[in-house]
């Protein structure tokens, strides 16, 4: 998930939607927007809220934090207007909630590859975290070399009159992956997606070097201070 407008880029808090939209863009109400845009806005606060957790934990127990930092973000009404005309889903938030998963999004950047499926499990065995789709780029990259782990959760939201099941997407990645999917994203957005011959295999080659500094430097620290003890 490279950076985009849409992510909060203060101090990790979450970007509010305020005055997003166009005129007739959804036929609903305006009041039924705002509704249906803050349920994703909680599920999100709960996410975070748990990997806070997760993080204080960890450092207090001495094990050191494997998460660097987190980045959570709520995509506004006109970018979800844009993937479902993309993907041709109907307007309508029925059909919005069933079809786009990735309304609330969270990033999670890890030290090391180990720590990346070591957070995502710690996660995913919470009782009220329903995992319901991974997809692991970092097993099997995308051909432009892109690595992280994408999961797809669902979060128990509990408002006044009932609960509901919020889904998030969670990308974990390290701090190599990171760097890369940044300032790839800054270097080519402009060609995509007609990047020239020349300059379309430079992005996996990068992706590799960064994959090797991965390694390396995992294996350092292995080496210095053995590895992390299992949670």
């Amino acid at each position: 998930m490279a950076v985009t407008s849409e992510q909060s880029r203060d101090s990790g808090q979450i970007t509010r939607w305020a005055r997003p939209t166009e005129p007739g863009i959804f036929p609903e109400q305006p009041d039924e927007l705002t509704h249906f845009m803050m349920v994703y806005k909680f599920g999100l606060a709960e996410i975070e809220t748990k990997i806070k957790i997760l993080a204080e934990e960890l450092a207090h127990k001495g094990r050191g934090n494997p998460i660097e930092h987190v980045s959570p973000r709520l995509k506004t009404p006109v970018s979800i207007a844009a993937k479902a005309r993309r993907i041709e889903c109907p307007l309508t938030f029925d059909d919005l909630r069933s079809r786009i998963r990735d309304i609330a999004g969270i990033r999670i950047v890890c030290s090391f590859v180990s720590d990346v499926y070591t957070v995502a499990d710690m996660l995913t065995r919470q009782p009220d975290v329903n995992l319901v789709l991974t997809k692991d780029y970092i097993d099997k990259p995308k051909t432009n070399g892109y690595r992280s782990l994408h999961l797809i959760v669902e979060i128990p939201v509990f408002l006044s009159d009932r609960v509901v099941a919020v889904p998030v997407e969670v990308q974990l990645r390290t701090v190599a992956m990171d760097f890369w999917a940044s300032l790839e994203h800054k270097i080519y957005y402009k060609y995509d997606p007609d990047i020239p011959p020349a300059l379309r295999d430079e992005r996996p080659a990068a992706a590799e070097d960064a994959a090797r500094l991965d390694k390396r430097m995992e294996r350092l620290h292995h080496e210095i201070h053995g590895p992390r003890p299992q949670p």
